[in-house]
């Protein structure tokens, strides 16, 4: 009774394990089909007007900003740009104060 339960165990194994062969092969195949088509899809003709119209498109798509979004990012980044001047020029000043007091060199 135990040999009958185990061949068909082992019977259910081996079919479902070529059903998962049978859909790997499927799946590689649906894929391969998607690559040809990207391929032939990729030889049209283009050329600088459809360049151009491409462009006018992605424009269109382009959310532009209001006057205060644009006032507030622009006063963030100078803010920014201000913060990280002042912060590389003390560093550098503490370099070369280090330097001077190490070393006794002196930069002119």
């Amino acid at each position: 009774m135990a040999n009958s339960n185990n061949t068909g165990s082992k019977q259910d194994q081996a079919n479902k394990s070529k059903e998962d062969l049978a859909k790997a092969a499927a799946k590689a195949s649906a894929s391969k089909q998607n690559q040809n088509k990207g391929k032939s899809q990729g030889k049209k003709k283009t050329g600088i007007i459809a360049y151009l119209k491409g462009v006018r498109q992605e424009f269109r798509k382009v959310v532009w900003p209001t006057r205060e979004e644009l006032t507030t990012d622009t006063i963030v980044v100078f803010a920014c740009v201000i913060f990280f001047a002042l912060a590389f020029w003390l560093i550098d000043t503490g370099f070369l104060a280090a330097l001077k007091g190490i070393l006794g060199i002196t930069l002119s």
